[in-house]
Protein backbone atom coordinates (compact mmCIF):
# COMPACT_ATOMS: atom_id res chain seq x y z
CA UNK A 1 0.00 0.00 0.00
CA UNK A 2 2.31 2.77 0.54
CA UNK A 3 4.29 2.26 -2.27
CA UNK A 4 1.23 2.82 -4.19
CA UNK A 5 0.13 -0.92 -4.93
CA UNK A 6 4.23 -0.59 -7.20
CA UNK A 7 3.77 2.26 -8.64
CA UNK A 8 6.90 4.15 -6.65
CA UNK A 9 8.98 1.07 -7.69
CA UNK A 10 9.40 2.53 -11.21
CA UNK A 11 13.38 3.38 -11.54
CA UNK A 12 12.51 6.86 -12.74
CA UNK A 13 10.39 9.59 -10.76
CA UNK A 14 8.17 7.43 -8.73
CA UNK A 15 6.89 10.53 -7.15
CA UNK A 16 4.91 11.11 -10.34
CA UNK A 17 4.13 7.62 -10.86
CA UNK A 18 2.52 7.97 -7.39
CA UNK A 19 0.80 10.77 -8.22
CA UNK A 20 -0.89 9.33 -11.27
CA UNK A 21 -2.18 6.94 -9.49
CA UNK A 22 -3.65 9.31 -7.27
CA UNK A 23 -5.23 11.02 -10.08
CA UNK A 24 -6.54 7.64 -10.90
CA UNK A 25 -8.45 7.31 -7.47
CA UNK A 26 -9.21 10.68 -7.76
CA UNK A 27 -11.40 9.91 -10.88
CA UNK A 28 -13.01 7.00 -8.85
CA UNK A 29 -13.91 9.05 -6.43
CA UNK A 30 -15.05 12.26 -7.90
CA UNK A 31 -18.61 11.70 -7.56
CA UNK A 32 -18.66 11.58 -4.31
CA UNK A 33 -20.53 14.94 -2.39
CA UNK A 34 -17.66 17.65 -0.66
CA UNK A 35 -18.93 16.02 2.17
CA UNK A 36 -17.80 12.45 1.74
CA UNK A 37 -15.18 12.93 0.00
CA UNK A 38 -13.85 15.30 2.78
CA UNK A 39 -14.04 12.00 5.67
CA UNK A 40 -12.76 9.77 2.94
CA UNK A 41 -9.91 12.36 2.51
CA UNK A 42 -8.93 12.89 6.41
CA UNK A 43 -9.47 8.89 6.77
CA UNK A 44 -6.84 8.45 3.62
CA UNK A 45 -4.36 10.82 5.20
CA UNK A 46 -4.28 8.90 8.35
CA UNK A 47 -3.80 5.60 6.83
CA UNK A 48 -1.30 6.95 4.70
CA UNK A 49 0.61 8.17 8.04
CA UNK A 50 0.23 4.80 9.31
CA UNK A 51 1.80 3.09 6.51
CA UNK A 52 4.13 5.80 6.17
CA UNK A 53 5.29 5.07 9.09
CA UNK A 54 5.68 1.49 9.24
CA UNK A 55 6.78 1.60 5.49
CA UNK A 56 9.69 4.09 6.96
CA UNK A 57 10.27 0.92 9.58
CA UNK A 58 10.75 -1.90 7.31
CA UNK A 59 12.55 -0.25 4.44
CA UNK A 60 15.03 0.73 7.17
CA UNK A 61 15.73 4.57 5.99
CA UNK A 62 13.77 8.07 6.21
CA UNK A 63 11.23 9.12 3.86
CA UNK A 64 12.02 6.12 1.31
CA UNK A 65 11.24 7.37 -2.11
CA UNK A 66 9.73 4.18 -3.39
CA UNK A 67 6.62 5.28 -0.44
CA UNK A 68 4.31 7.38 -2.57
CA UNK A 69 1.22 7.05 -0.53
CA UNK A 70 1.70 10.51 0.45
CA UNK A 71 1.18 11.43 -3.28
CA UNK A 72 -1.90 9.85 -3.79
CA UNK A 73 -3.35 11.68 -0.73
CA UNK A 74 -1.28 14.82 -1.58
CA UNK A 75 -3.28 14.94 -5.29
CA UNK A 76 -6.37 14.45 -3.52
CA UNK A 77 -6.13 17.30 -1.28
CA UNK A 78 -5.21 19.30 -4.44
CA UNK A 79 -8.46 18.20 -6.27
CA UNK A 80 -10.62 18.97 -3.32
CA UNK A 81 -13.81 20.76 -4.56
CA UNK A 82 -12.55 20.54 -7.95
CA UNK A 83 -14.81 19.06 -10.81
CA UNK A 84 -13.17 16.14 -13.04
CA UNK A 85 -12.57 17.62 -16.07
CA UNK A 86 -9.71 17.02 -18.12
CA UNK A 87 -8.20 20.44 -17.82
CA UNK A 88 -8.67 20.71 -13.75
CA UNK A 89 -6.80 17.14 -13.69
CA UNK A 90 -3.95 18.31 -15.55
CA UNK A 91 -3.80 21.29 -13.94
CA UNK A 92 -3.90 20.05 -10.61
CA UNK A 93 -1.30 17.02 -11.09
CA UNK A 94 1.06 19.92 -12.87
CA UNK A 95 0.42 22.09 -9.47
CA UNK A 96 0.43 19.61 -7.14
CA UNK A 97 3.99 18.28 -8.30
CA UNK A 98 5.26 21.42 -8.84
CA UNK A 99 4.42 22.45 -5.33
CA UNK A 100 5.50 18.85 -4.02
CA UNK A 101 8.66 19.36 -5.35
CA UNK A 102 9.44 22.80 -4.51
CA UNK A 103 7.91 22.33 -0.77
CA UNK A 104 6.61 26.04 -0.22
CA UNK A 105 6.56 26.67 3.61
CA UNK A 106 5.58 24.91 6.00
CA UNK A 107 5.99 21.60 4.01
CA UNK A 108 9.75 21.65 3.40
CA UNK A 109 9.77 22.47 7.29
CA UNK A 110 7.17 19.59 7.83
CA UNK A 111 9.90 16.97 6.40
CA UNK A 112 12.57 17.92 8.23
CA UNK A 113 11.02 18.05 11.91
CA UNK A 114 8.06 15.26 12.28
CA UNK A 115 9.39 12.44 11.99
CA UNK A 116 7.66 8.94 10.82
CA UNK A 117 4.92 8.85 8.66
CA UNK A 118 3.37 12.32 9.69
CA UNK A 119 6.42 13.80 8.38
CA UNK A 120 6.64 11.80 5.18
CA UNK A 121 2.75 12.92 4.19
CA UNK A 122 2.67 16.61 5.95
CA UNK A 123 4.91 17.93 3.45
CA UNK A 124 2.24 16.13 0.64
CA UNK A 125 -0.91 17.86 2.27
CA UNK A 126 0.40 20.93 2.53
CA UNK A 127 1.30 21.22 -1.54
CA UNK A 128 -1.94 19.66 -2.13
CA UNK A 129 -3.57 22.56 -0.32
CA UNK A 130 -1.38 25.48 -2.20
CA UNK A 131 -2.66 23.44 -5.21
CA UNK A 132 -5.96 23.16 -4.14
CA UNK A 133 -6.38 26.88 -3.28
CA UNK A 134 -4.37 27.68 -6.89
CA UNK A 135 -6.62 25.89 -9.19
CA UNK A 136 -9.99 26.61 -7.43
CA UNK A 137 -8.64 30.63 -7.92
CA UNK A 138 -7.59 29.51 -11.78
CA UNK A 139 -11.21 28.23 -12.13
CA UNK A 140 -13.01 31.09 -10.79
CA UNK A 141 -10.92 33.86 -12.35
CA UNK A 142 -10.09 32.43 -15.38
CA UNK A 143 -13.01 30.41 -16.11
CA UNK A 144 -10.98 26.97 -16.86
Amino acid sequence: MATGFGSGLVPFAPGTAGTLLGVLVYLALSRMSWTLYCVFLVVLTLLACYVSHEAERMFGEKDPPRVVIDEVVGFQWTMFLVGPTFFHVFAGFVLFRFLDILKVFPAGYFQRRLSGGIGIVMDDVVAGMYGNIALLIMIRFWGI
